[in-house]
């Protein structure tokens, strides 16, 4: 698919673009001409020079990331853990397509660090995606703790749930049913304990 039609690239350079909107006339033009390029060598100056404004350096991560360039790779993690929910889905996407073996361990770590947990929904959906040997055991002990019934961050125990059906790994039946009884994450703990084979 060509980067032009991915819908991911530019739901973000909408984004970008309207971020920019009260930005000077250099920073646009310079914003569009990255926007244009296809210079990898220049992803990379992007990521490493001091100075470049945060969505020049997201939109660099987000084309290496595609690239399989695995210089995108730090630069996609931060943003994974950001506090903002729409840079955290174009970094999951572009880590999904980068294809480097770090990612599913750096993912986990998010997801885990409970210091973050506000932050740890787009982490956890990453690990059901990259269906790596790390993602079963880390969205369980995710969810171990979000089981209390006045847990704030039910989302990401529901995350948990979800990701461990679609997984269907029987690892993760006890915890799976330690939800069940839980008022919000029940239905779809049932749900993916249907999922799990015998």
């Amino acid at each position: 698919m060509e980067i032009a039609q991915d819908p991911e690239f530019c739901s973000m350079i909408d984004r970008l673009r309207d971020e920019i909107q009260d930005g000077g006339e250099a920073d646009r033009k310079a914003f569009e001409e990255l926007v244009a390029t296809d210079d990898h060598e220049e992803f990379a100056r992007v990521l490493t020079a001091p100075g470049q404004p945060l969505r020049s350096r997201e939109l660099a991560a987000f084309r290496l990331g595609l690239a399989g360039d695995p210089r995108a790779f730090e630069a996609l993690v931060l943003l994974l853990n950001h506090r903002d929910p729409e840079r955290c889905v174009s970094a999951a996407y572009a880590l999904a397509r980068l294809g480097d073996p770090r990612t599913a361990r750096a993912a986990a770590a998010l997801a885990t660090n409970e210091l973050r947990v506000a932050y740890a929904l787009f982490p956890v959906r990453l690990l059901t995606d990259l269906r790596a040997p790390e993602s079963v055991p880390a969205l369980v002990a995710v969810l171990e703790r979000r089981l209390a019934r006045d847990d704030p961050h039910w989302r990401v125990g529901l995350a948990c749930v979800e990701g461990l059906g679609t997984l269907a790994d029987t690892r993760a039946r006890p915890a799976l049913e330690a939800a069940l009884p839980h008022p919000r994450l029940g239905p779809a703990a049932e749900a993916a304990l249907a999922r799990l084979p015998d």
